[in-house]
């Protein structure tokens, strides 16, 4: 597949067949994971892949009574909740393939002053971005679907508890594959026109 082909076909699955993928196309997907360019080229990421079905099963539904709980602060009725979790729980159980990308500060650069730390911390994610994105495109190539999900980001002691993640390893999403259902391939996304979006030298200026 051309890059510019893949870049305009690439879309986020949330359904899959009920067939495993295989270990090797995995693998191929995570070595251009890794091929992202990183700050200082520190390569500050972990990537847990996690197959077996009661793992996930036990992840998802941890995870979703923690989710209720949060959507029980911010006003949604009942029935609408147990709707948003039981979604959730099936949505990150019954993917064949959970990748969980993870950060690792202690690969990025240390500084003594709290403001430059937390830039170089906002640096360490961008580069866990950057090696997610190229899963994604990678999976496209391997003619699987794929969905970047960020529930583990309210959710990271539950995660790294059920996982067995060292404490100072900062679970970032949760990345869906499988084979596609052909029937559920969505249509291309709006976007916003470059003319709203972009601009020449100064804020404001038309590009």
């Amino acid at each position: 597949m051309k890059l510019i082909d893949g870049l305009k076909t690439r879309r986020s699955i949330r359904k899959y067949k009920n067939k495993e993928v295989e270990d090797d196309k995995i693998k191929n997907i995570l070595q251009l994971a890794i091929m992202a360019p990183s700050a200082h080229n520190s390569n500050p990421w972990y990537f847990l892949i996690v197959k077996d079905k009661i793992i996930k099963k036990e992840l998802a539904i941890k995870m979703a009574n923690k989710y209720k709980n949060d959507l029980k602060k911010d006003g949604y009725k009942t029935e609408q909740i147990q709707k948003i979790i039981n979604k959730s729980i099936i949505t990150f159980s019954t993917a064949p393939v959970l990748i969980v990308p993870c950060l690792d500060m202690k690969r990025m650069e240390k500084y003594s002053d709290e403001k430059r730390q937390i830039i170089e911390h906002q640096m360490g994610v961008q580069s866990v971005s950057a090696a997610i994105q190229n899963m994604l495109l990678a999976a496209h190539n391997e003619c699987l679907g794929a969905c970047w999900y960020c529930a583990p980001l309210f959710a990271q002691e539950i995660v790294k508890k059920v996982l067995n993640i060292p404490e100072d390893i900062e679970p970032q999403a949760f990345i869906t594959i499988g084979y596609t259902l052909t029937e559920n391939i969505p249509s291309p996304p709006p976007r916003l026109k470059l003319n709203d979006i972009c601009f020449l030298n100064k804020w404001g200026e038309k590009f």
